[in-house]
């Protein structure tokens, strides 16, 4: 097609200048047009580089879409700095390394153009241009589709993306549009991208699918704020928010996404309404790091298609779900690692493969008049510090209502549990727990069966129809088992058992609907307290020991033993009226994470207890976010608060050297490292401050004031496990589970953690572990198959168990 003439039609009233005139290049028309002049441009092909610094409107012919093309060779063939239209025209761009339409001031209409390109971007929008641009299309596979950038704004309404070979839309540098009733697809980047400080993006109606990579990202402190869109068929997890990021999404539907429906990280805030999460291939909503939180309302998480909890929440998350459903499953909410909660209210969880919720490895649950139906295990609390509290729940239809194991003690009150097929409450291995005016009904096995002498406390309780009894309390030795107090059941049997195993028993049963003997068999905690300072449980040497049976970590147990042995050698010198070596107790952890650096600090706070070095030896785990308030004089009173709930043990500063960051500028986190300084001083007897962190960010850290490197008598690093060591934490795993590895599943699982990718968000530890819950899991679903299984059906781990890797 040849180049054609433009029409300018003056508007301009002044008898000197012609009505209309006819140009042989837009850039000549361009020159001529006065402000609010309108350039009709005849259908052809223009090779020019085209600037448009008048508010004119250009557009092609009436009737003729697509019949002009602005094509130069090289650059940028539309560049508009002026509130002007530009309409009904098809653009084209060559150039790598520039956009194709590139708006950089003033309040410019886009309309109905066709961007066909293979440009550095479809359309860039930056510093003060705010443009409307309406029913545009970018085909750019070479580039961003849309970037707005350095300030940049606008609105882009009925807008499609059709491909891109980056990012769909790209928000960076403080820019901030807002999207309506937008469609991106088919980009091999992220289909909707916001990143950096002040930068945000707001949606409307939109969809996003068909992506090479996640859906929607918002990154770096970053805020997004979605509505009514449709984010599936990604390559990668649906929506990723990480490092500071704050993202709403409202009425939004998540779905067909083969990774994490969403996945927070890094102190990122995530706002839930009414939306959907559905068909994900590992978790709904997975939530990670100290200061990351989610607060879901109203939303519904459904029709998982993989092997994966619904909702996770470690490494010190917080998780809120409230009037949510969460069903058809494997396993509804687990939650894990100490400083790690979830709250859960008015939700109701149903057709659970496996476990509703998990509460592991000192984390924290509480759940507020939730309903938990047709699942294996209704709530299991796994181990010690693990705890929370349920409280006016039903459990129905399920294999075991509550477990808990392990050490772990939460609190059950006003709870039902109707139709378990086993237990209604089962406490084993070491479990604790409090159970109050909690009531089992119809259970196949027990009403309460708590084994092994564990010491937890039922009070006010009630059992109905429990076909094996009430209440069965085995293996309680003289002055163990549980304290019963004013509880009641119709099974005679269950009121026998509860007689022959109670310690004091000092009433016989009332028979039918009577009460339990009243037992005594511990003293209860608050009067226990009272009584004086607790003494360690454990000796020095017993906890040694369970440093010793840690696989790997071979030079941390030789430090951390020397360190004990320094402090043990002066305690004895000094009672020998002999001069003790001062020993600074504050220690540097570095290493990647998942290696064992909290789980050492417990045991090094134990240690000192057993020592008489530290008063109680508990760990206070913070971050950042914990220490590092939003002004001036917050952050001191945040690092005193947390140094008081240290007291008389230890102070874990995970991250330390997000602290002082390298673009520090007025960033209140010098003021928590200055205020740490001076209280480990002040209180160098009674806290003990470990930092932790990656070894060469920590290095920088310990450079940033004089004072802290000095505060500080040694560094322990953390070397990342092998795999023959993750081979060993899994077999450790099955031990303590009850499972074997089958011949050849050992050679499989080397291989496996060989191969398995090892970038920076490896988990080293908790990779094994999950390894191992993910074999626990295909195991599962191969046995139920079987409609006999054989003890080593139920018991050997193949190697076809093991999962795909990621």
């Amino acid at each position: 097609m040849a180049q054609g003439t433009v029409q300018v039609t003056h508007t301009g009233t002044s008898r000197w200048r012609r009505r209309t005139g006819e140009y042989a290049s837009l850039a000549a028309a361009l020159e001529a047009a006065a402000e609010g002049d309108v350039l009709t441009i005849a259908p052809g092909t223009y090779r020019e580089n085209l600037v448009v610094q008048r508010s004119v409107t250009l557009r092609g012919p009436e009737g003729s879409p697509g019949s002009v093309r602005i094509a130069p060779v090289d650059g940028v063939p539309l560049t508009v700095r002026a509130s002007a239209v530009v309409q009904d025209l098809h653009v084209e761009g060559q150039d790598a390394a520039a956009p194709a339409v590139l708006v950089e001031e003033g309040t410019p209409e886009l309309l109905d153009m066709r961007i066909v390109t293979r440009s550095a971007a479809g359309i860039e929008v930056r510093g003060s241009a705010r443009p409307t641009v309406r029913r545009c299309t970018v085909d750019n596979p070479a580039g961003i589709g849309i970037a707005v950038v350095d300030g940049g704004g606008g609105v882009f309404e009925e807008c499609e993306v059709v491909a891109a070979g980056q990012a769909g839309v790209a928000v960076r540098g403080g820019a901030h549009p807002r999207l309506e009733r937008c469609r991106v697809h088919h980009t091999s980047g992220t289909g909707l991208s916001a990143t950096g400080d002040n930068s945000g993006l707001e949606a409307v109606g939109c969809e996003i699918y068909e992506v090479r990579g996640s859906g929607v990202q918002v990154t770096a402190r970053a805020t997004a704020h979605l509505t009514d869109c449709d984010v599936h068929r990604t390559t990668a997890d649906g929506v990723t928010i990480d490092t500071d990021a704050v993202l709403t999404l409202a009425d939004c539907r998540i779905h067909d996404i083969p990774e994490n429906a969403i996945d927070l990280r890094s102190r990122s805030v995530l706002t839930l309404t009414r939306t959907t999460v559905r068909q994900f291939g590992r978790n709904g909503l997975s939530v990670w790091d100290p200061g990351t939180r989610v607060d879901a309302n109203q939303c519904e998480i459904f029709d998982s298609t993989g092997d994966y909890p619904a909702v996770w929440v470690s490494d010190g998350a917080t998780a809120v779900l409230d009037s949510c459903r969460v069903h058809d499953v494997p396993d509804a909410l687990f939650v894990l690692d100490r400083g790690s909660r979830a709250d859960v209210i008015d939700s109701d969880l149903s057709q659970v493969r496996n476990t509703a919720v998990s509460v592991s490895d000192g984390a924290t649950a509480q759940l507020d008049d939730c309903r938990i139906r047709d699942a294996a295990t209704g709530a299991w609390f796994r181990d010690h510090g693990s705890g929370g509290t349920l409280n006016n729940c039903t459990v129905d239809a399920v294999q075991t209502g509550v477990i808990v194991t392990k050490g772990a003690d939460p609190t059950v009150e006003r709870c039902t549990v109707a139709s378990p097929a086993e237990a209604g409450f089962y406490v084993s291995a070491g479990g604790r727990g409090s159970f109050l005016n909690c009531r089992v009904t119809d259970s196949g096995g027990y009403g309460f069966h708590v084994i092994d002498g564990c010491r937890a406390t039922l009070r006010r309780c009630r059992t109905e129809r429990c076909a094996r009894g009430g209440y069965e309390f085995a293996d309680a030795a003289p002055g163990a088992g549980p304290v019963v107090e004013d509880c009641a059941g119709d099974e005679s049997a269950g009121v026998r058992a509860a007689r022959e195993t109670a310690v004091q028993a000092t009433v016989p049963s009332a028979g039918l609907l009577g009460p339990i003997p009243e037992q005594r068999v511990t003293v209860p905690e608050a009067q226990s307290a009272a009584a004086g300072p607790q003494t360690p449980v454990r000796s020095s040497k017993d906890v040694l020991g369970e440093l010793d049976a840690l696989v790997g970590l071979e030079s941390v147990k030789r430090e951390v033993r020397a360190l004990t042995d320094m402090i043990e050698v002066g305690r004895r010198r000094q009672r020998a009226g002999l001069k003790a070596a001062s020993v600074k107790r504050h220690l540097v952890f570095t290493g990647s994470p998942g290696t064992g650096k909290t789980t050492v600090a417990r045991l090094y706070g134990e240690i000192l207890a057993a020592l008489e070095v530290l008063e109680k030896g508990h760990l206070v785990e913070v971050s950042r976010v914990d220490l590092v308030g939003e002004h001036i004089g917050s952050t001191a009173i945040r690092t005193q608060e947390a140094f008081q709930r240290a007291h008389g043990g230890v102070l874990f500063i995970d991250e330390a050297y997000a602290l002082s960051p390298e673009d520090a500028g007025r960033d209140f986190g010098k003021e928590a490292i200055d205020t740490l300084v001076k209280l480990m001083e002040d209180h160098r007897d009674s806290v003990v401050v470990i930092v932790a962190g990656y070894t060469a960010e920590m290095e920088r850290f310990l450079t940033v004031n004089p004072g802290v490197a000095s505060r500080f008598s040694r560094t322990i690093t953390f070397g990342d496990y092998g795999p023959e060591e993750l081979l060993r934490i899994v077999e450790q795993q099955s031990d303590e589970h009850e499972y074997r590895l089958s011949p050849g599943t050992a050679e499989a699982l080397l291989k496996y953690f060989t191969e398995i990718p090892k970038g920076p968000a490896f988990g080293n530890g908790r990779t094994a572990r999950q390894t191992f819950e993910a074999m626990v899991e295909r195991h599962a679903s191969r046995v139920a198959q079987l409609a006999e299984p054989s003890t080593d059906d139920l018991t050997l781990l193949y190697a076809e168990d093991l999962p795909e890797l990621p």
